[in-house]
Parts: structure tokens; C-alpha cells; sequence
């Protein structure tokens, strides 16, 4: 029997930002990883970009108070922090003189960590959203098929990739520039065990933090019920508009 993709109304509806508790379209800003990128730094501080739809949008996946939480205090310390480890560095590089190798050591690792911390959830919020879920369309469908095989065996992998995750950290599915490929990536924190000049299309975030509320150490359900917020629509933007920066499209 053929298969069938499925539609989601995440696909057809129009994409949405918050601004406070107000809620306004965003079609005509581009698509929303787009749009969460462009609102996450401003005035020469990085920013925290607000959600692209309400914090009980993702429900029965992802309850309310997890993405209040997840967002604008987990969220919003890795901007900070990133703003502050700038800040450090600039004073410890006027300061003069020998530059204090443990302080750099300790500055560059905070760099590191909080700077990928708010890059991947700014991503990780802008690839769902309200009744989506279903399958990949268009391009990024036809080259998965071409990479993995069929959706199921991606699912697998990167749920696979996403359970053995040791501690904290992320699985991702990135365009890897250099083969023009796709690549499957276990992260573990923020910023170890990537590939350099990889750009995240679908970023997961397993840390506990990202569903201990609803799903205490079940990360299994988690991990599920999570394919059924995936806004693929978005995600199929954010691969063209990566191929096209690399002149591939």
C-alpha cells in the first residue's frame, strides 16, 4: 500500500509570534526559525525571543507550565549569562597585563554553553507548534527518503539518539554544509559532540527540565509525544533557506 502524507494544520495555518500576551501574524516576516533568529539579538545584547504561540499550545504534549518555565527561566538565563560572559571577557582583556588563564578557561567554556544554549532553543521553539506533527513535505521529505531510507528509520534513529543521551544535552537533525547531508546529532549539554559549520533544522531538548513536569524520568514518552508538535513546514523553510546560503538551491 502506498503511503500517505499527512497534512497538518500547523502546515496551512498562519505562523504567529507573541509580543507580551499579545499574539500577531508573522507570515510576512519570513518563516518562524527565521523570525526567531532575527529576534534574538538586538541593540548589540542578545534577546529572548518570545514564543511563536501561547504556552498551552502544545498541549496534551507539553503542558503550559513546563513551557512557561522552559522558556522564560531556563530559556532566558542562557541569554543572560551569554550577555554577562561577554561582558567578562571585554573587562578581562582591558585589564591588562598577562590575561588570567583560569578566569579565560572558566569565561570560554561559559561562552560556549550558554551561546549554543540560546541558538537551539530559539530553534528548538520555532520547529513546533499547534496541531502538527504528521510527516516531512517537499524537499526535506524527499531528501530524508534519500538519506535514511523512509521516515521510520529516521524516527528511530534520532529517537534512539534522543534516549541515549547521557545527562543533559539535545538530539538534532542538522545540514551538514560540506557533504550536502543531512546528519543525526547527539549533544550532550549544549556544545559537545557537534560538527562544526552544522546548522540545526530539528533540535530536541532532553534535559529534564524540558518535560520532568509531565513526564517525571519517562523521557521515552516524552521523546513520542514530541514528534506530534514537529511544525515541518518550518523545518522544510529553515533546510531550503540553509541550501541557498551555501548556494545549493
Amino acid at each position: 500500500m502506498p503511503h500517505t502524507k499527512t497534512k497538518t494544520a500547523a502546515m496551512d495555518e498562519p505562523r504567529h509570534e507573541r509580543e507580551g500576551e499579545h499574539v500577531v501574524t508573522a507570515e510576512h516576516k519570513g518563516s518562524p526559525v527565521a523570525v526567531a533568529i532575527g529576534q534574538s539579538f538586538s541593540g548589540g545584547q542578545y534577546t529572548l525571543p518570545p514564543l511563536p504561540y501561547a504556552y498551552e499550545a502544545l498541549e496534551p504534549h507539553i503542558d503550559a507550565e513546563t513551557m512557561r518555565l522552559h522558556h522564560d527561566k531556563h530559556h532566558k538565563a542562557y541569554v543572560d549569562n551569554w550577555n554577562k560572559t561577554n561582558q567578562a571577557l571585554a573587562e578581562l582583556r582591558k585589564a591588562g597585563g598577562e590575561i588570567d588563564q583560569a578566569k579565560l578557561n572558566g569565561l570560554q567554556e561559559d561562552l560556549t554553553f550558554n551561546a549554543s544554549g540560546h541558538i537551539l532553543h530559539s530553534v528548538f521553539w520555532a520547529t513546533m507548534g499547534p496541531r502538527a506533527g504528521g510527516d516531512p513535505i517537499g524537499p526535506l521529505d524527499d531528501v530524508i527518503t534519500k538519506t535514511f531510507g523512509a521516515f521510520v528509520a529516521i524516527k528511530a534513529h534520532f529517537a534512539k539518539a534522543a534516549m541515549g543521551v547521557k545527562g543533559s544535552g539535545w538530539a538534532i537533525l542538522a545540514y551538514e554544509p560540506v557533504g550536502d547531508a543531512l546528519v543525526i546529532l547527539q549533544v550532550r549539554n549544549h556544545d559537545l559532540q557537534g560538527i562544526w559549520g552544522s546548522d540545526p533544522l530539528l533540535p530536541l531538548d532532553v534535559w529534564e527540565h524540558a518535560y520532568y513536569l509531565k513526564y517525571k524520568n519517562a523521557r521515552a514518552d516524552y521523546v513520542a509525544a514530541w514528534w506530534n508538535t514537529v511544525n515541518w513546514q518550518a523545518v522544510g523553510d529553515t533546510y531550503i533557506a540553509t541550501l541557498r546560503m551555501y548556494g545549493r538551491k
